[in-house]
């Protein structure tokens, strides 16, 4: 062989083994979804659905141990679970919904259906969920697909082995019939189809929304048969009967396998709102195999896929990391994609359900989903115009396939409108418009729960809602943003009039708007009554015929003291914390509120003097609003000390309910330095955790931020530079980072005279007083 020739072979052969190792290092460190933690936020409020689930996934296997929990799940070891269901959701709060389809393996008494054991070596993954059920020493393990389980029983005994599909389990049951925000059973059915199939299904109606009743289907198919069986209804068991129809009773089924066969047995099972035939379909299509691992593996690479769009600097810190990537994660599995499983109307759109509530999500969530996926946003927004064009009304809360309940405004409008000025294609926006007129300008009529604006006579009447109506402060101030949102879009498809009647009732929250001084701090908005009237105090309770007063004060809290929960002047906080809900026109309220030293005195005495609650969604911006007076570092400083103080990587790191992903998502935003103000086309910019943070966008085009010299001391921005260029705002449009390029802050250890004290965010008053169409 010549010289040459050698060499060109060696080079080939190194060159194949660069390749090859390239490859094999970046497969190993891109694993992102390795970073996740599912248990962070099970403990305290958090609520977290723990099991495993597919980004937005219909179905959502996992451990109930308690009735009344909302994810089904308790980390209690010395709670028993009780069986595994297949639908859950993450992170709410109220009453429980779903918890349908029971499974539990089980063995030695098979004359009771009531089967419960105490929990250890639990192990919880990213697709994955373990635990040895420690009564009979059964491992039973749990991966998923979009609408089909797959579960691994691993009987380590010799007794007879025994699978139990209960139809009557739900969350939420108690014994009052119809109580508010509590699950009612309806009816259930099962059938043993064959000696290694059953199928069936559950009706369950109320929980959280108050929905009306919604039905779950299934197929289960085992990879070896049962060799008896016994299904039951009203906890009576019928030995070898196939069927127990549907008669308003509960009913289920006890599958038997010889105690001789192998100590493994693995059940697929499939669920559908549409039928039996339905559950079993997507089985098939989607694990059409007996591979437990092939499962699992998909599932991961699945959210990998999503997860690898946001990469962040190799220096992060391990719970950086794991704060980061569950933090995504949690946003992504609500709400559920359930298209081509809608009941109630036929077509291929998307369709997505659990909505669990718009009024959490769509200040971060929405937002977050926009900037790693917005082909997704899009299927959402087209989804809530879908139910508006079949229902009447986008929901702000859906559950069940039933709208349901609205806590203030009706914030379908914001996604509607964060679609349109984030340049979002794929939506009918002339649709949307309609659809947020209907919203502005028909009340909902019933209780004004279930959809629409509550109390929207009055807002149209008096500019106001009144005392007439319940949470009118807080209705009053979503109502004002909602309608700026309307007016953007009337804008942008050339509705004039509209646009200019929408933009006018924007400044309607200064209708409660009060000049009262309290904490050093003046302004708030209090309740007034329909002539107009402020009102100074409310009735709380009546003892031995007296009825007592509370002075209504910025601080005051008239639910659940003297109110039930839904019925105060605001929704789950305090005026100190509504009255900073104005995020189309900051600068209106620094205005009424005496100017920036006096509205910076008012931020640090909403933090300092612990006013704020970190836990609840009107406050998301309230941080950053420091921006608007010139003082970025400000912002940045409360946004670190928020998230060193109530987030970490623990298993309690999550402060509160984490609401369908919405605390989830402010953490993920923050962490990256950028903040959004929903229904308009920018984010904030603050000192992000990360030295580099790459956005590998949708349409092939990277963002990238660098933190440059970032440190422990070096926590402030002093200069910024996007594609090359000076840059003096601290805050981006959504489309510089849409067209790619490198976001670069230079980052000092004291902060900059100049740097963003001088080019404000936008507000709404600041773009009309300088003759800017907004």
């Amino acid at each position: 062989m010549k010289n040459n020739q050698r060499y060109s072979i060696y080079g080939v052969i190194v060159f194949l083994f660069v390749i090859a190792f390239t490859l094999f290092t970046t497969m190993v460190q891109a694993q992102y979804f390795k970073n996740v933690d599912p248990l962070i936020g099970a403990e305290g409020d958090g609520n977290v659905f723990i099991g495993p689930s597919y980004p937005y996934g219909m179905i959502k296997p996992g451990p109930d141990c308690s009735i009344n929990s909302n994810s089904g799940y308790l980390p209690d070891q010395s709670k028993p679970v009780y069986g595994f269901s297949q639908v859950h959701v993450s992170g709410t709060g109220g009453g429980p919904k779903y918890g349908n389809i029971s499974i539990m393996p089980f063995a030695g008494d098979f004359e009771s259906i009531k089967q419960a054991s105490l929990r250890t070596d639990e192990q919880v993954e990213l697709g994955y969920y373990g635990v040895v059920l420690q009564k009979w020493n059964i491992k039973t393990e749990i991966t998923t697909a979009q609408k089909a389980a797959y579960y691994q029983f691993n009987f380590n005994n010799k007794r007879r082995k025994a699978v139990k599909i209960d139809l009557g389990a739900y969350l939420g049951e108690t014994p009052i019939p119809d109580g508010r925000e509590a699950q009612q059973f309806v009816g259930s059915e099962v059938e043993v189809v064959s000696g290694n199939e059953v199928k069936g299904y559950t009706r369950i109606r109320g929980g959280w929304n108050n929905g009306s009743a919604y039905t779950v289907y299934f197929a289960a198919v085992f990879n070896k048969p049962f060799t008896e069986f016994s299904t039951w209804k009203n906890e009576k068991l019928y030995p070898l009967q196939r069927i127990q129809i549907d008669e308003g009773e509960k009913t289920g089924a006890m599958l038997f396998f010889d105690s001789s066969s192998s100590d493994t047995v693995q059940m697929k099972i499939g669920i559908s709102f549409i039928s039996c035939s339905k559950a079993k379909q997507n089985i098939e299509t989607e694990i059409p195999h007996w591979s437990f691992t092939e499962t699992l593996h998909a599932a991961q690479s699945k959210w990998e896929s999503i997860l690898s769009k946001i990469e962040i600097d190799k220096s992060a810190t391990d719970e950086q990391k794991k704060m980061f990537y569950t933090a995504l994660y949690h946003t992504m599995l609500m709400p559920v994609d359930r298209t081509g499983e809608n009941p109630l109307w036929e077509n291929t759109a998307p369709y997505y359900d659990d909505f669990y509530a718009i009024w959490d999500t769509f200040r971060s969530s929405n937002p977050l989903i926009t900037l790693i996926t917005p082909s997704r946003e899009v299927e959402i927004v087209n989804a809530l115009l879908q139910i508006y064009k079949r229902e009447g009304y986008m929901p702000d809360a859906r559950s069940g396939n039933c709208n349901g309940r609205t806590q203030g405004g009706s914030n379908a409008d914001v996604l509607i409108a964060d679609a349109f000025v984030k340049g979002l294609k794929g939506v009918n926006y002339n649709l949307g418009l309609e659809a947020m007129l209907k919203d502005a300008i028909y009340p909902p009529g019933g209780n004004e729960e279930k959809e629409g604006r509550g109390g929207l006579t009055d807002y149209n009447r008096l500019g106001y809602v009144s005392s007439n109506f319940v949470r009118a402060g807080n209705r009053t101030l979503e109502y004002a943003y909602n309608d700026f949102c309307l007016a953007q879009v009337a804008k942008g498809i050339n509705r004039n009039g509209e646009y200019w009647r929408f933009l006018k009732q924007s400044d309607n929250w200064q209708n409660l708007w009060r000049d009262i001084n309290d904490n050093g701090s003046s302004g708030f908005i209090m309740p007034k009554d329909a002539s107009g009237k402020w009102i100074d105090s409310i009735q709380c309770n009546e003892s031995n015929g007296k009825i007592n007063f509370i002075k209504y004060t910025p601080l005051a809290q008239d639910w659940p003291i003297c109110v039930c929960w839904w019925c105060g002047f605001f929704y789950e906080a305090s005026s100190w914390e509504y009255s900073l809900s104005v995020p189309h026109d900051v600068a209106m309220l620094v205005k009424k509120s005496g100017g920036k030293e006096a509205f910076q005195n008012r931020l640090n005495t909403l933090f300092n003097r612990d006013f704020y609650n970190v836990g609840n969604e009107p406050s998301f911006l309230s941080p950053d609003l420091y921006h608007w007076i010139g003082r970025p570092d400000l912002s940045s400083d409360r946004i670190r000390q928020i998230i060193y103080k109530y987030y970490n990587g623990t298993h309690g790191g999550i402060p509160g309910n984490d609401d369908s992903g919405a605390m989830s998502s402010w953490l993920a935003f923050h962490m990256m330095g950028l903040y959004p103000n929903a229904g308009q086309s920018y984010y904030l910019i603050n000192t992000p955790f990360f030295k580099q943070t790459v956005i590998h966008q949708e349409n092939g085009k990277d963002f990238t931020i660098i933190a440059k010299n970032l440190s422990d001391k070096n926590i402030y921005i002093k200069s910024a530079i996007l594609n090359g260029k000076d840059f003096k705002r601290a805050w981006i449009e959504h489309h510089d980072i849409v067209v790619g390029g490198n976001l670069i802050l230079e980052m000092d250890a004291q902060p900059s005279a100049l740097w963003g004290t001088t080019l404000l965010p936008p507000s709404k008053s600041d773009s009309v007083n300088n003759n800017i169409v907004f």
